[in-house]
């Protein structure tokens, strides 16, 4: 039972950096919450309601998103998009993952160039 716990706790830990990613990319497009989580779970980008709300505001308090509400509905919605501090972000960390997704193939595979 503790190794499920301690398994669990390090995919947290890895998905973690990912979900960051993933919304700045798919953020290019401006979107609502509930359409983002939706769209990330149907990728495989597993993440829940209570963990995406509250890193959406975090990432638009950091400047790396933007967003503006949706009143033509009767249901208004608040859409956020991707701004060019996150655009910068997301090719940043974009080009470390795939730095890391390499090396880690490296080690994996026991190539050593």
């Amino acid at each position: 039972m503790q190794d499920d716990d301690l398994t669990i706790g390090h995919l947290q830990e890895l998905r973690r950096g990912t979900v960051v990613l993933a919304c700045l990319v798919r953020l290019r497009t401006a979107d609502y919450g509930y359409a983002l989580l939706e769209s990330l779970n149907a990728r495989g980008i597993t993440v829940d309601a209570n963990t995406l709300y509250p890193l959406l505001r975090r990432l638009e308090k950091q400047g790396l998103l933007t967003s503006e509400w949706n009143t033509d509905e009767s249901r208004p919605r608040k859409f956020y998009r991707t701004s060019p501090a996150g655009e910068a972000l997301a090719a940043e960390l974009t080009a470390d993952w795939r730095r890391l997704d390499d090396a880690l193939t490296r080690l994996t595979t026991g190539d050593e160039s």
